[in-house]
């Protein structure tokens, strides 16, 4: 395993020198698709018995961490989704009953009613229906 490894060290190095028309077609192993796994498979192999089963214990704690952490992000993303749209619809239905008060107002105002009686029905105030 080792020789076959330094033998695409060996490789990559040539590779690195040559003239720029082939360093276009070369392929960096620490960065491109695959070959960043492949030296993390090649150095795993290299591990004793107890570090493997260690490096394994380490890695089911990432993942389950990692998975919790998932899983109580989208629970929070949709609690999150639940209250904004809560407080949407409550903004709107107060909004909806101020526009009704409003169109109220004008309407009693149109009817020739004096201010003091539409204020005391829409709980507008006598300066509000003034300038309606």
């Amino acid at each position: 395993m080792s020789l076959e490894l330094s033998t695409f060290a060996t490789e990559t190095k040539y590779n690195m020198v040559m003239s720029d028309d082939r360093k276009e077609r070369y392929i960096n192993p620490y960065t491109d698709f695959g070959f960043k796994k492949l030296f993390r498979q090649a150095e795993i192999a290299q591990y004793s018995e107890e570090e493997r089963r260690q490096y394994e214990a380490s890695q089911k704690e990432y993942w389950d961490y990692t998975s919790t952490m998932d899983t109580a992000y989208m629970k929070g993303e949709k609690k999150g989704i639940e209250i904004g749209l809560e407080k949407g619809r409550a903004e709107g239905r107060a909004e909806g009953r101020a526009e009704g008060i409003i169109e109220t107002a004008r309407k009693m105002k149109t009817d020739g009613l004096p201010c003091e009686v539409i204020a005391k029905y829409t709980g507008l105030t006598t300066n509000e229906i003034s300038k309606l």
